[in-house]
């Protein structure tokens, strides 16, 4: 039977994190097949290999090392500044409780909208969320300073400049700019992992560009002094025997990454003209996702999830809707049929 709550209380479940098919399931049972478009992850994934044997042994410190140095080659970064992690979510919660070492508590600053794990890392902290506007006056009074870049959902891109200021400011009294890249290796140009400003801390992340979120493998570009508190805190084997396989040979992988970008770049292009086709305003567009706007969001959230085709709504905007790249022509098709019978029922 289909969920009997009111459309409104049904939507605010999926406003708190993207993936969540098996609220879908529960929500529209007689959906037997997904297309889940609600997160920012890359729809081809970098082939996986044969990791059986990487799995039945201790992962080798070697190949740790050989990861975080070809990772830094592809970010432009000093390697002494790389550091591998098991997923760039956890090594928020981490860098949380390892800068949070004051007599007098931190006082982070969020520029919102964003992530939710920005937030989160903080724990029970007091945080003030701010806009990207302020981000020069929030570093003038905060400790820390966290923002995405591109950002997510709506893919602003924060000035290097005004950036570069507000890490010296932070800096100046001990304080830190953190800055979360999930989404830049798509245009790798444009990345400030390269900077060693004082203060800067770069997030990346593996899996949203590679296509495999489920390997959990990210990595923290930061001063060395941090980056070393944070490997003892990770232990001696942070990352699992497959994904340092497996990440070694994608970061190896040149021409993998050129196809992979030209791939979202195209998607994504064509994602939009599907949507400017129907008529809906596009308030946002990155190579991995379009965030549109539309005064019948929730409507239109149901009228595609009873399709089979999940997005992603958030609670901070009504009528916001981010959605992720289709990976196939059966997933395309499905997209557009939804779509055009919702502009013409």
């Amino acid at each position: 039977m289909r969920d009997a709550r009111a459309p409104d209380d049904l939507v605010a479940d999926f406003a708190r994190h993207g993936g969540r098919i098996d609220l879908a399931r529960a929500a529209f049972p007689q959906v037997a097949d997904w297309t889940d478009l609600s997160t920012g992850i890359a729809p081809w994934a970098y082939p996986l290999g044969n990791a059986r044997d990487q799995a039945e042994r201790l992962p080798d410190p070697a190949q740790l090392k050989a990861l975080e140095l070809a990772a830094a080659a592809c970010f432009d970064a000093d390697p002494s500044r790389v550091v591998a992690v098991p997923g760039s979510d956890l090594a928020m919660r981490l860098l949380g409780v390892l800068l949070d070492d004051r007599t007098l508590p931190l006082q982070p600053a969020i520029v919102r909208p964003g992530y939710s794990g920005h937030e989160s890392m903080w724990g029970a902290q007091a945080v003030t969320l701010c806009n990207s506007d302020s981000v020069l006056a929030m570093a003038q009074t905060h400790d820390v300073l966290v923002l995405a870049r591109p950002n997510n959902p709506d893919a602003v891109i924060a000035d290097r400049t005004q950036l570069q200021v507000a890490a010296s400011l932070l800096a100046a009294r001990g304080g830190h700019l953190i800055v979360d890249e999930a989404f830049a290796d798509a245009d790798a140009h444009d990345s400030l992992a390269r900077c060693a400003w004082p203060g800067l801390i770069v997030l990346r992340s593996f899996g949203k560009f590679f296509g495999l979120a489920g390997l959990r493998l990210g990595f923290v570009i930061a001063p060395p002094k941090i980056g070393e508190r944070l490997s003892a805190l990770i232990g001696d084997w942070p990352i699992s025997g497959p994904a340092l396989a497996t990440g070694l040979a994608a970061y190896r992988d040149t021409a993998w990454q050129d196809t992979q970008r030209a791939r979202l770049a195209n998607a994504s292009q064509r994602l939009a003209d599907v949507l400017t086709g129907q008529g809906i305003e596009i308030v946002g567009r990155t190579a991995f996702f379009v965030l549109i706007n539309t005064p019948q969001r929730d409507g239109l959230f149901m009228h595609l999830a009873q399709a089979g085709v999940l997005t992603r709504p958030f609670a901070q905007a009504p009528g916001w809707l981010r959605i992720g790249l289709p990976g196939n022509e059966t997933d395309w098709t499905r997209l557009c049929d939804a779509l055009a019978t919702w502009r013409n029922g």
